[in-house]
């Protein structure tokens, strides 16, 4: 994993902070799907909830809309079938699921079509369009972009308020999915996500 602190100005800031927010709107309104159908596999939320959120959130790129249902998958895996989480299926039995609520400082997951880097510039999708930043990357860590599959970009909020991005590359005969080991060690539930117990 690459971790890069974004440093730049207070409008950039600001258009993060923005996006951030918006993107935790996209989640929390698809949580209540994940409650009600008990389904979080990605490609069957897709297909239910894409065109609605598309139309409930029109300023969200298309595939930021793609982002955030993936973000809300990858959450609700975590919360609901890591083994040492007290969410987990089989603590549950036949009780409701608990509904996930995103913080507006929850991660931000881009892709290769929301954000690029080249020639040690990053641009990255916002709400207000695309902005960029200059990266002083390590010889290294600039080839890994052009020899590596990358496998997750987040855009992460830091302790002093800034933003920092991680890139997670594929190691060699590595699938495209996280295992949940990987996700979270202890099967903690994440700081940016609330579990409010159905009643």
């Amino acid at each position: 994993m690459l971790r890069i602190p974004l440093n730049g100005s207070s409008e950039q800031l600001t258009s993060l902070r923005a996006l951030q927010q918006a993107f935790a709107q996209v989640c929390n309104a698809l949580a209540p799907l994940v409650q009600e159908s008990r389904c979080w596999n990605r490609v069957t939320l897709h297909h239910l909830a894409y065109k609605l959120l598309r139309e409930k959130f029109p300023a969200m790129g298309s595939q930021m809309v793609c982002n955030a249902i993936y973000s809300v998958s990858r959450t609700s895996r975590l919360v609901y079938q890591h083994p040492a989480s007290p969410f987990n299926l089989t603590r549950l039995g036949d009780k409701p699921l608990p509904l996930l609520r995103f913080t507006d400082t929850c991660p931000v997951y881009f892709d290769r079509h929301t954000l690029s880097v080249k020639a040690g510039q990053l641009s990255m999708y916002t709400l207000d369009g695309r902005i960029r930043f200059h990266l002083a990357l390590q010889p290294g860590d600039e080839a890994s972009f052009h020899e590596k599959k990358l496998r997750e970009i987040v855009l992460s909020r830091t302790a002093a308020d800034g933003f920092e991005l991680s890139f997670l590359f594929l190691m060699p005969g590595e699938g495209e999915e996280v295992p949940l080991a990987a996700e979270q060690d202890l099967g903690e539930i994440p700081e940016y996500v609330m579990v409010e117990e159905a009643t």
